[in-house]
């Protein structure tokens, strides 16, 4: 058993170190990091715009991170709120030109990241590792939420 921890444990950390290595290199250029990607390409998979409660939902943040990134990323020129009323959670979210064009940049490379990192994988393979990811995911979920059984 704790030969599988230690595998676990190890790959998950160098996977990690190894993406933030490749966001760092790969989101310099935009004055970017990590912690700005899902909510640019949360912005871009819905163009129609989104209110900050939502944005916060699906990066999974709160409300406190959201609105850090948000005014951020609003003053580099890549976000922008419409709607009336001062709070930023009353106005709808949206990219400007130049946050889309940073938004489709980066979907671009992180498709090629994910595909690079998955060559060798047979299609069955991974959606078996994807399906066993998610599992794994939500069996830890609900350890931090209810703790170890």
């Amino acid at each position: 058993m704790l030969d599988r921890f230690e595998k676990f444990s190890l790959a998950i950390a160098e996977i990690n170190r190894c993406w933030h290595k490749i966001a760092g290199e790969e989101l310099a250029k935009y004055s970017l990091k990590a912690s700005h990607v899902s909510y640019l390409l949360a912005l871009y998979r819905n163009p129609e715009g989104l209110t900050a409660p939502r944005l916060a939902e699906l990066c999974d943040r709160d409300k406190a991170d959201v609105s850090r990134m948000l005014s951020i990323l609003e003053a580099k020129g890549l976000v922008t709120k419409d709607g009336n009323g001062g709070s930023r959670y009353r106005g709808c979210l949206r990219l400007t030109s130049e946050g889309q064009t940073v938004a489709k940049e980066l979907s671009q490379r992180a498709a090629l990241a994910v595909e690079q990192a998955g060559a060798g994988l047979t299609e069955q393979e991974r959606i078996m590792f994807y399906a066993a990811l998610e599992t794994i995911t939500k069996n830890l979920r609900r350890i931090c939420q209810e703790g170890l059984q």
